[in-house]
């Protein structure tokens, strides 16, 4: 697992329907294999995680956690991040 942390890094993101987003990013993480950004939208408190994937060209992308699964165990590794921020 490892953490990349970037300061002040705003992209914009474009939705299915062809609308931007502003976003901050806040972190980027490796877990069993697989990379994932943590994003806050401008103006806004709270924080989405996406998956990061690449096609076949090696383009990346971002794209919604959608296995139960997978979004435990992410869920789990964050609280356990909070519970160590706070020692």
């Amino acid at each position: 697992m490892t953490f990349e942390r970037e300061e002040d890094v705003q992209l914009v993101l474009e939705d299915e329907e062809g609308q931007e987003h502003e976003f901050i990013f806040i972190d980027r993480f490796e877990l069993d294999d697989e990379e994932y950004v943590i994003l806050q939208p401008v103006g806004e408190d709270e924080q989405y995680i996406f998956k990061l994937s690449r096609d076949e060209d090696g383009e990346e992308y971002l794209s919604e956690i959608e296995d139960e699964e997978e979004w435990e165990r992410i869920a789990d590794l964050c609280r356990e991040l909070i519970l160590n921020e706070d020692l």
